[in-house]
């Protein structure tokens, strides 16, 4: 390889990281909105999962999941079929 191409590709790399990176930052609380379980896409989770399955925003696998959370205005989350705190985890 020459020296430009591995000089291409490190920056590359370097800005896919950054666009990674800035797309999976926690969302900050917000006193106008309440965390809801249960009604995040996939993908569209604001932070970790209560159950552990993962510890990054937008890193939920299904839709709906019962531990991940959005949020979402104050009084809205359980007419939307959520709940305001996350269900236990189930032991194996």
């Amino acid at each position: 390889m020459n020296k430009q191409t591995i000089i291409r590709s490190a920056l590359a790399s370097a800005i896919a990281f950054a666009a990674v990176s800035a797309h999976a930052a926690p969302v900050a609380p917000d006193a106008t909105k309440d965390k809801c379980f249960g009604v995040a896409k996939a993908g569209a989770n604001d932070c970790a999962s209560a159950t552990g399955t993962h510890a990054c925003a937008g890193a939920a696998k299904v839709d709906n999941a019962p531990g991940d959370w959005k949020y979402v205005a104050k009084g809205t989350c359980e007419k939307m079929g959520g709940k305001l705190t996350a269900e236990p985890m189930k032991k194996g």
